[in-house]
């Protein structure tokens, strides 16, 4: 079992990396990366169920071995990873502007016919099992089934690395992604700011490329790279163990030894007693014969006790909701949200999306880049700048909804209040700005038909008094 505190950064000297010395460089930096791979590894095989209490040996009636698991690993990332993207992850406008809100939209159709939605789920079910997650953007060329210029494609933690500078700044030095074939040859991708190596054995090919960076964008769970369920694979294995050992209390119990005292019966004879179910013993004088069963049985509920105990200390460390319900049934409102841990959940959540948004955003600025010098993508995609987008993580936030409705309704009822600065204030909605702009929108609405409505009204009066 490999140690599990979280991935290391893996740092190099910065220098200039050339065709004759970045096989030598790539190697290093693999070789400083292959404890994280290990681990990641591990994890992901632990996260799909391949974990400790399979090889488990039993010396004691070895016979009776039960090897039960789990699976709280698959609950905790599976639940994590739904919670922060089961709604896709949208591109908003940061500002009001007609031509800004246009190409926000348009960027998102693009995002669309990439199907950016299923590789973000990807990417972060990565980043939730093994603490850190890769994503590499590429451009090409625009077709009618691929409208956008660009592709993106999710990495295995485990086959790829990011090397970066020792200084202050921590610069992106290099991108680098392998895998071995089937014949054991390993093949190396590297990429610069501006150069870009394929190493396959001894052979290396260069290719100069205009990206300006590094196309491998690294998304970290947290600042130590901890999984979602890293922390407590200890106790995780404590419940899977309580789990096959009661199992094994189980069997044992009903395959009880039998207890011979003062007698003695030959094989032929206890066959027969197995087959009947009934057997005869005699004593001699003055010595009393038993048969009997060797039998204790395990205190379930002590046993309980302790599950329960190490299950409830997996939900507070990872941040998990108790579905339980807790003990009481009065609760109402913010209190089963606070009582049920649903409130830790949204603030786990919210962290996470603040460690993704610098790497999204660097994402963002190279896909705009890349939008601005090919032909055929929409003109207001290309008149857009970094600061013009907002990312938004949608969820269906209805904690304490109907004091947030108030708030919205208060603070529209304000004449000195901009209806925008109501939406955002409110908290209620994912995307403020859309939601005020069809409010907007609609309001206009149903006073234009308000008013035809009285016009037609007005004039019928009229005719009536006319005749």
């Amino acid at each position: 079992m490999p140690q599990l505190f979280g991935r290391s950064a893996v740092y190099i000297d910065e220098n200039n990396i050339t065709s004759k010395n970045v096989a030598e460089t790539a190697a290093l930096v693999l070789s400083k990366n292959r404890e994280n791979e290990i681990a990641e590894k591990y994890l992901w095989n632990y996260y799909k169920g391949d974990q400790p209490i399979l090889n488990r040996i039993k010396s004691v009636r070895p016979e009776i071995n039960n090897r039960i698991v789990e699976n709280h690993a698959l609950e905790i990332g599976t639940f994590k990873t739904g919670y922060l993207c089961g709604e896709p992850i949208q591109y908003v406008a940061a500002n009001s502007d007609a031509g800004v809100s246009a190409g926000v939209a348009a960027l998102n159709r693009l995002m669309e016919s990439v199907s950016k939605d299923a590789k973000d789920r990807t990417l972060i079910e990565y980043q939730n099992v093994c603490g850190t997650s890769y994503r590499l953007c590429l451009p090409c060329k625009p077709t009618d089934d691929h409208p956008a210029p660009f592709e993106l494609y999710t990495l295995d933690p485990w086959e790829t690395a990011i090397a970066y500078s020792r200084g202050v700044e921590r610069k992106k030095l290099l991108g680098i992604c392998h895998y071995t074939d089937g014949s054991g040859i390993n093949h190396i991708t590297v990429y610069s700011d501006s150069m870009k190596w394929e190493i396959e054995g001894e052979k290396v090919v260069e290719e100069a490329h205009t990206y300006g960076e590094v196309p491998i964008y690294e998304y970290c769970a947290n600042q130590a790279r901890l999984g979602a369920f890293e922390p407590v694979i200890p106790l995780l294995d404590e419940i899977n163990a309580i789990a096959s050992n009661r199992m094994d209390a189980i069997e044992q119990f009903v395959q009880s030894f039998m207890k011979f005292i003062n007698c003695e019966i030959d094989e032929e004879t206890y066959k027969k007693f197995l087959a009947e179910g009934r057997i005869m013993v005699k004593s001699n004088p003055g010595v009393n014969a038993d048969v009997d069963l060797i039998t204790k049985e395990l205190d379930q509920s002590q046993t309980q006790v302790a599950k329960d105990d190490a299950y409830n200390a997996v939900l507070t460390i990872t941040g998990m909701p108790n579905r339980n319900g807790g003990s009481s049934t009065s609760d109402t409102g913010a209190a089963v949200i606070y009582r049920d841990g649903w409130a830790s959940a949204e603030s786990r959540a919210k962290d996470a999306e603040t460690m993704m948004k610098p790497a999204e955003r660097e994402l963002l600025g190279f896909i705009l880049r890349i939008c601005r010098t090919v032909e055929g993508v929409p003109e207001e995609i290309g008149k857009l700048k970094i600061t013009d987008i907002t990312t938004k993580f949608t969820r269906r936030n209805y904690e304490d909804i109907q004091t947030k409705a108030q708030v919205l309704d208060l603070l529209l009822k304000n004449p000195k209040v901009h209806p925008l600065t109501a939406y955002q204030m409110c908290g209620a909605l994912p995307d403020p700005e859309s939601a005020c702009k069809m409010g907007l929108g609609w309001f206009d609405e149903q006073n234009e038909k308000e008013a035809k409505a009285l016009d037609e009204a007005l004039k019928r009066g009229g005719e009536a008094e006319d005749v």
